[in-house]
């Protein structure tokens, strides 16, 4: 990087893996993948296939899969930072967990009810490229643009983020709703087993070569070296330690340990229903086709609902900004997660296409919103500090061990009550939770926490 920090060349460069990989979280995690996973696990007649030959429900087995990554994420990121703090080489990271991830989205065209736990594999192995990828991603702000420049540019990287993934997913719904315009045929035979639903296979090799190509353009502009850490051995193990020391730290505080407790509890909500809102949508949400029959909601109408998220959540990011500016953050949250028990209320007694379409613009209503509120809430309440990123390392791992346990819950929920409504308010529980906690955080650090 011969420019330093903030080279244009390079923060754009930078970006430019945002519009790489979020492809994946709308494309495979969001919509196309949850309704073709769906349709692979049911029979003509709607039966658990999963289910009658493992005993577990498929859905089940999907969030179960998507909790495996997120877990072992949370786990090794620590210990992968301080590999690549100490040898600075976070651009070699960032590639692996980059085409680790987009091979494995590509090799989810080849998913088969027959193979049902590779593929699971598959989307586990996708979960961690995406995330582990991320842990590398951010780390290179703080080394390309200088401290007044990073809400600007992490800001960027999300606009940059929305635009491609927009952009792809309305390519794939257009292959899946008109396949001949891509001269895409219903099945194919490799071998001796026949894929069906070729056009939903074909958009996941889309996600991968989009991710791993457009990731190209980053890879050249992003130093190859970073400074590395002055250490020894140890310091491969200095993001633990540094786990433990935010910990402590954390326990002296009230204000920001009550906040941290609550975005735990009720990031597990909005996690839950990023991941698995169409799964459940695919299971609950009926239509009357043209003969009058009540059949499931269309899929082409579920990734429109995500079209609809994805558009109402950037105008309830700028919303809820002004709601902070005007009553403060936790205020704001509040609100925001007020609306998010009114909608999982709302989802229980969901029935119609058109009442799922008024629910999505919700939650992309307060989805933009809490997002936006949250990382800065919490990047507010520091105490004074230089070692601001152990404490977001530790934002981190509390995201991904949260989004784990709601993943979870909502997996053993069906599985013990096979009625998907119920997971609507074991998701209820953990706004209500949430929202209780948020009004137990002060508006002040209490002046004998701040003397001490």
């Amino acid at each position: 990087m011969t420019g330093g920090k903030n080279d244009p060349k390079v923060i754009r460069a930078w970006t430019f893996y945002d519009w790489a990989n979020s492809v994946y979280s709308l494309t495979i995690t969001s919509a196309v993948f949850p309704i073709f996973y769906t349709a692979i696990t049911k029979s003509e007649a709607g039966q658990d296939l999963v289910a009658e030959k493992h005993g577990i429900p498929a859905q089940s087995l999907y969030s179960y899969a998507l909790s495996a990554g997120f877990l072992i994420v949370a786990l090794i990121a620590p210990l992968l930072s301080g590999i690549a703090d100490s040898r600075g080489n976070k651009l070699a990271f960032l590639k692996v967990f980059c085409y680790l991830g987009a091979a494995s989205c590509a090799s989810l065209a080849f998913f088969t009810l027959d193979g049902i736990w590779w593929g699971l594999g598959l989307v586990a192995l996708a979960c961690i490229g995406f995330s582990g990828s991320l842990v590398f991603y951010d780390a290179f702000l703080v080394d390309i643009a200088s401290k007044d420049q990073h809400d600007k540019v992490s800001a960027r990287g999300y606009t940059m983020g929305y635009i491609g993934s927009v952009i792809l997913l309305l390519v794939n719904l257009l292959m899946v709703m008109n396949p001949d315009w891509f001269h895409l045929p219903n099945e194919i035979t490799i071998g001796d087993t026949t894929y069906g639903g070729v056009p939903a296979r074909t958009t996941f090799i889309t996600v991968g070569l989009w991710w791993a190509g457009f990731a190209q353009i980053a890879f050249r502009r992003l130093p190859k070296r970073t400074p590395a850490s002055n250490g020894h051995d140890g310091v491969l193990w200095s993001g633990y330690a540094e786990l433990r020391k935010v910990w402590r730290q954390l326990m002296a505080t009230v204000r920001l340990k009550r906040y941290l407790l609550a975005f735990f509890i009720f990031n597990m909500g909005i996690q839950t229903i990023m991941y698995l809102a169409v799964i459940f949508a695919e299971e609950e949400v009926k239509r009357i086709d043209e003969h009058g029959a009540v059949v499931p909601i269309a899929s082409e109408s579920l990734i429109i609902s995500i079209l609809l998220i994805q558009l109402v959540a950037a105008v309830g990011a700028m919303i809820f900004v002004r709601l902070s500016a005007r009553f403060g953050n936790i205020s704001a949250l509040v609100i925001g997660v007020s609306i998010w028990v009114a909608l999982c209320v709302a989802a229980y007694f969901t029935h119609w296409t058109s009442e799922f379409y008024m629910l999505a613009c919700g939650v992309g209503l307060v989805m933009g919103g809490c997002q936006a509120l949250a990382r800065s809430t919490y990047a507010k309440f520091l105490p004074p500090t230089n070692d601001t990123a152990s404490y977001f390392s530790f934002y981190d791992v509390s995201y991904y061990l949260g989004t784990v346990l709601g993943t979870v819950v909502f997996g053993v929920v069906f599985q013990l009550t096979s009625d998907l409504r119920n997971t609507a308010i074991a998701l209820c529980a953990f706004f209500l939770a949430g929202l209780i906690l948020l009004l137990r955080v002060p508006k002040e650090e209490p002046d004998t926490v701040a003397a001490a």
